[in-house]
């Protein structure tokens, strides 16, 4: 007992500052009496916005906190890092009916090189469904119909450089359309992880969506106009194009931690938490627990998005069901329940399969 209470307390000790950072960051923010001077969080200034959203039924039920547990597929998302420590091969696919029946998918496969590190690929689709096209003038709908359509497809690596610091990278083609219009942008991701000296608490850090600012073109912002209908004679239908703005992407940087709070044979308890830094929102913090039995059943319960202002999203949960189809083949079922507050709540679905 005087040995786990001590192992309890170094463990602590080492996760106070990343528990802490959103709210002394908060704190400093809002110390100013001067309503002129509130904090300015830029939100709804970056594109992509379905970035943010996030993969994995696992990583979802732990509140979003994985940057320091990314051991499967997911990784490419959170820490591409994590593929460093991955074995062998797999595939992955998980499912959302999103906010507002938005369709929302990730599919993934990985495998290892050996000695050379692991090698990914990704892709997040996002599809809206069909809408009516609705105008001022028109406001039941014109007999029109639209939908909006996002995509990100990730190439991914990561290699352990020792047994206990592994490094990872990915590059994106992310492309957003709406009806007629489009824009895309390449985007890259790096990701470290580290096993600290006291070997059950990992370190995690990633920065996620560093790339090139995005422009919407297409036939659905050309007009045509009369330059000057005070005047006759002159060119009276001209094509003008709107002048679109250029926005960025949700840049983000993520560290996390992630502490084995009990290892044994037949039962692992693990504790996760993760500040994120975005470039179009407050600093806010992800904390998650999941118990595991005999690598066979999982629990988890986690919160999301701590700390940040007008935030809708909180309670997490979930659990997951491991099983070996054969001596080389083994599935794992996870399903993750978010709450949205007043928007309600999302479910997860993820089938992973690992050979």
């Amino acid at each position: 007992m005087t040995w786990f209470m001590k192992r309890l307390r170094i463990a602590l000790a080492l996760m106070l500052p990343a528990l802490t950072l959103p709210a002394l960051s908060l704190h400093a923010q809002d110390t100013s009496n001067d309503p002129d001077r509130g904090t300015i969080t830029k939100v709804g200034t970056t594109a992509a916005q379905f970035l943010k959203i996030g993969v994995g039924a696992r990583p979802i039920a732990l509140g979003g906190s994985f940057v320091a547990e990314a051991s499967d597929l997911s990784a490419m998302y959170w820490n591409p890092a994590g593929l460093g420590v991955m074995q062998g091969a797999a595939v992955q696919f998980s499912h959302t009916q999103y906010l507002a029946d938005i369709a929302y998918n990730y599919a993934a496969f990985g495998t290892n090189l050996g000695t050379l590190g692991t090698i990914g690929v990704s892709l997040i689709y996002l599809d809206s469904g069909t809408m009516e096209v609705r105008t001022v003038d028109e406001p039941e709908g014109t007999g029109e119909r639209f939908d909006v359509q996002d995509l990100a497809l990730q190439l991914s690596f990561g290699r352990a450089l020792t047994d206990r610091f592994s490094i990872g990278g990915s590059m994106k083609y992310i492309r957003e359309q709406i009806w007629h219009s489009s824009a895309s942008s390449v985007a890259f991701d790096v990701g470290t992880l580290f096993t600290t000296p006291y070997e059950r608490l990992r370190l995690g850090a990633s920065m996620s969506n560093f790339g090139s600012k995005m422009q919407m073109s297409g036939r659905d912002i050309v007009n045509s106009i009369d330059p000057d209908p005070r005047q006759e004679g002159n060119v009276e239908i001209v094509n003008a194009e709107y002048q679109m703005d250029r926005h960025p992407l949700p840049l983000v940087f993520r560290v996390g931690l992630a502490w084995d709070a009990v290892l044994t044979e037949n039962h692992r308890i693990v504790a996760t938490t993760d500040t994120a830094t975005p470039n179009d929102n407050s600093q806010y913090l992800n904390a998650g627990a999941e118990y595991s039995f005999r690598d066979l059943i999982a629990l988890r319960v986690g919160y999301k998005n701590l700390f940040e202002e007008d935030g809708e999203q909180g309670l997490t949960f979930g659990g997951g069901l491991n099983l070996r189809i054969d001596r080389a083949l083994r599935a794992r079922f996870d399903y993750a329940y978010a709450d949205f507050g007043r928007l309600e709540q999302t479910h997860w679905f993820t089938v992973d399969l690992s050979f």
